[in-house]
């Protein structure tokens, strides 16, 4: 978890690959812990397909059953089905937006939001940007993604930065 903070959260992140990813494993955490789904990170990549959207999204019921087959990944059949339509998702909004980077990078300008926080307990579970940015990944069919995923996915892939203002990993 210490590595993970100081290493990759809050760290904007422009690729499609980790975008997908982000957002699968930000929605297999719904009810779990963030260190369960770390500690299934590098099963979730070698049973996704390194998070090819492409890959992903040809996985047909042979793969689902697969997939819940897997010790690797949270066998929540929800969440794997999830996964595979939203890389589905994915390739539309890249043909629709040019890349899922330009389409939730959208939503911030291009620029991080920078909060101030001083308490960890200050920081939101969710706000009225991750309601919108939530609103139209459903309305574009995306699932399991709440204004709750959607925030702690923000978080994640740097389009806010809730460093706390103590936190040496805080932008300027």
């Amino acid at each position: 978890m210490l590595a993970y903070h100081d290493e990759e959260w809050g760290v904007p992140s422009h690729d499609d690959v980790h975008l997908f990813e982000m957002l699968t494993l930000e929605g297999a955490q719904a009810g779990l812990s963030w260190s369960t789904i770390l500690s299934k990170r590098e099963g979730y990549r070698r049973a996704f397909a390194g998070f090819d959207p492409s890959a992903v999204a040809r996985f047909g019921p042979k793969d689902v059953e697969r997939l819940l087959a897997d010790p690797g990944i949270v066998r929540n059949r929800l969440k794997v089905e999830s996964a595979v339509g939203n890389a589905a998702r994915v390739l539309e909004v890249q043909e629709s937006d040019g890349s899922l980077d330009a389409y939730l990078w959208s939503f911030v300008d291009g620029q991080p939001i920078v909060n101030r926080w001083t308490r960890l307990a200050d920081l939101p579970a969710e706000t009225d940007l991750s309601k919108t940015i939530s609103n139209d990944l459903k309305r574009r069919g995306f699932r399991y993604v709440g204004p709750t995923i959607v925030y702690a996915f923000m978080q994640t892939v740097g389009m806010v930065d809730d460093h706390t203002m103590d936190c040496f990993r805080r932008a300027s």
